[in-house]
């Protein structure tokens, strides 16, 4: 467990702009940041960070909470495992006693997982440093590449031995099960294994023997999976390993090099995307960090929303080979589509990044990636063209398939200047492309509506699901979440203002205009008439406020926006970020704009009041339900009551200023 006074360290050091900055590429918008949202997929930054307050909202989705929440959400951490994280990203000391076997098989799965793989990266590295097969195969391999130490250390590279049951057999020695080497497919069940029964050392063999190891980090920087290169030439053994799916690891997800690249990639507001692992650091060797690749994979959607998160600018780096070229034709259009700007660049004589660093200079390498970038439609016409000279019918293609991609662009404005440039190059009517490009938009639209109407629903349900606590189920009782939700709203932000009352002591003296706090006048409120709160998350957050009022604190936005209740904060952070902002220019025109607070005292006792109203209701309600099935001598109780009710109703609403009509 951790202790409370590190906990508070850790929040209190955790700047949330600093921490989702790591993620995502915040702007600033008025008094906030505004970014894409790492939850759901959108193309308008709709996601709001409020420095000052601590805390992040989605407009989109809804997601909403704190510095630890948003590690919590995005990595998929535990509460103690976002705060080791935290402590970890500010260096902040976490003492912890040191975990036995039997101790460690009690963690949840992922966070053994997450164990055995951080185990696993610095078994192959220290392996390859230190024994004399890792030195002189693996090594060796990566000395033969022109990698020099610091980035060998960089990536954490690594080596597994020959042995078929090296790692496996010295990882159950330390102390890891073999339930999770199987799990995180560090080690492969044999074929005497039968299902059902525990997994014992036996049972168990090395995915990656004889291949130097290349570990793949997910945002946060843990080790999540692995690709592992042979060193042999026999065709047939694949040249490259890659780690299974798991629970901590989606390939379609992960892009090798996004975690070191990032903030580089955020800086210079542009990101190369290459093939493999190797193409990955000759860049950094190069001094080009704002780098990643697919892990092994076709490019997916999701990958391009990840670097979406850091910028729009994407320049499509893959090998010149057909298969190279393959790979390209297939990415082009997904990144279109998700409304990426791209450029390509090939290097000479079907190089890549790796094999091309290799043969100049880091600073001819630097120039040549500098002036080679090409738009992709020049990039593409101009080679399409010169394959369809003098040959119409393939000259109809290549156009097509130009067509085709400007047709997939989501902005009106950048689709139009593609037609415009296309036009020039393959030296045909603008108007005609113009035709073309609507024709298949019409066939794109339905689609996208669908997509969205999908993601709607499901942005709904989600919605639904966080909210579930906040909802009123009776149809036949009036709903007053409103009150309740408003109360507690003027609580969180204005509970230290001072307000005057009348009211009497102990004695039944009256006492006129008495000092005391807006939250206090509230509780007294509701105490008086003996109200709680229907809504049951909004109860814990009153409870939980009256509790540290009764301490002489007034809670603060931080104390509940820090809860380990993710519902708690979830709440209260919904509830003090606005979508919008009042204009300055208001007050620039001499237009005076009544803020709340000036007239806060009245607007409680109105919501008081009407909260009061609705109680009164529901109690009738229900006394008039009962008298459908009680006995006839109670009948006449049961009267009073609902006429007693109904006189202390038109008190109310005198109160509020309504008119009873019947």
């Amino acid at each position: 467990m951790i202790p409370k006074n590190t906990v508070d360290t850790i929040i209190e050091t955790s700047h949330i702009e600093e921490v989702i900055g790591d993620f995502i590429t915040l702007k600033k918008r008025g008094a906030n940041l505004l970014g894409l949202c790492p939850f759901h997929g959108e193309k308008t930054p709709s996601f709001t960070v409020s420095s000052v307050k601590g805390i992040y909202k989605c407009f989109g989705c809804g997601k909403a909470g704190n510095s630890v929440n948003f590690v919590m959400e995005h990595l998929k951490l535990t509460y103690p495992e976002a705060l080791k994280w935290l402590a970890k990203k500010y260096n902040i000391e976490v003492v912890e006693k040191e975990i036995t076997p039997a101790e460690r098989e009690l963690q949840t799965e992922r966070e053994s997982m997450i164990i055995v793989m951080q185990y696993a990266q610095r078994y192959f590295s220290e392996t390859m440093m230190q024994i004399d097969e890792g030195k002189s195969v693996g090594l060796g391999y990566f000395i033969e590449r022109d990698l020099k130490n610091d980035i060998i250390e960089k990536f954490q590279l690594g080596y597994s031995l020959e042995a078929q049951n090296s790692f496996t057999n010295t990882a159950i020695i330390n102390g890891y099960s073999p339930k999770y080497l199987a799990k995180t497919g560090m080690s492969i069940l044999n074929k005497r294994y039968i299902e059902g029964n525990e997994i014992n050392a036996t049972d168990l063999f090395d995915r990656y023997s004889g291949r130097v190891m290349f570990p793949i980090h997910d945002d946060g920087g843990r080790v999540v999976a692995f690709g592992g290169r042979t060193l042999t030439n026999d065709k047939k053994i694949a040249k490259y390993i890659n780690s299974p799916e798991t629970e901590i690891y989606n390939k379609s997800k992960i892009l090798y090099g996004l975690w070191l690249g990032k903030k580089t990639i955020q800086e210079k507001d542009t990101c190369y995307l290459v093939e493999g692992y190797m193409d990955v650091i000759a860049m950094h060797q190069a001094g080009i960090e704002n780098v990643v690749a697919s892990s092994g994979t076709s490019l997916t959607v999701d990958q391009i929303k990840s670097i979406h998160r850091f910028t729009k600018n994407i320049v499509v780096l893959y090998d010149g080979d057909e298969a190279g070229q393959k790979a390209s034709n297939r990415a082009i259009p997904l990144l279109l589509e998700e409304g990426m700007n791209v450029k390509l660049l090939q290097f000479p004589n079907n190089d890549d990044p790796d094999s091309f660093s290799r043969k100049v200079t880091i600073q001819e390498f630097q120039n040549y990636i500098e002036t080679n970038i090409t738009d992709f439609l020049h990039f593409k016409t101009k080679k399409l063209k010169e394959q369809s000279k003098n040959d119409p019918i393939k000259r109809a293609q290549v156009i097509k398939d130009i067509v085709d991609n400007i047709a997939i662009i989501p902005d009106n404005i950048i689709r139009s200047i593609y037609v415009k440039e296309c036009s020039n190059i393959m030296e045909i009517e603008e108007s005609i492309i113009q035709l073309e490009v609507n024709k298949l938009r019409l066939k794109i639209t339905p689609k996208q509506k669908k997509d969205d109407s999908v993601s709607d629903e499901n942005t709904i349900t989600e919605i639904s699901k966080q909210n579930k606590f906040e909802e009123t189920h009776e149809s036949n009782i009036l709903k007053i979440d409103s009150e309740e939700k408003e109360l507690l709203r003027i609580m969180l932000l204005h509970g230290n203002i001072l307000v005057k009352i009348d009211t009497e002591n102990e004695n039944e003296v009256d006492i006129e205009n008495l000092e005391i706090t807006i939250s206090e006048f509230i509780l007294y409120e509701l105490w008086r008439d003996q109200i709680s709160f229907e809504n049951p998350i909004y109860q814990l957050v009153l409870d939980e406020y009256t509790l540290e009022l009764s301490h002489d604190r007034i809670p603060t936005i931080q104390h509940f926006s820090m809860s380990q209740n993710p519902i708690v904060s979830s709440f209260v952070i919904n509830n003090i970020i606005n979508n919008y902002e009042l204009s300055n220019k208001w007050k620039t025109l001499g237009v005076t704009v009544n803020e709340e607070i000036n007239n806060i005292k009245k607007s409680t006792e109105h919501l008081l009041f009407s909260l009061k109203e609705k109680k009164i209701n529901n109690y009738i309600s229900e006394k008039q339900e009962l008298l459908k099935s009680v006995n006839p001598e109670e009948t006449e109780n049961i009267i009073k009551e609902i006429i007693h009710l109904t006189g202390l109703k038109k008190r109310v609403n005198k109160l509020l200023g309504r008119i009873i009509i019947k």
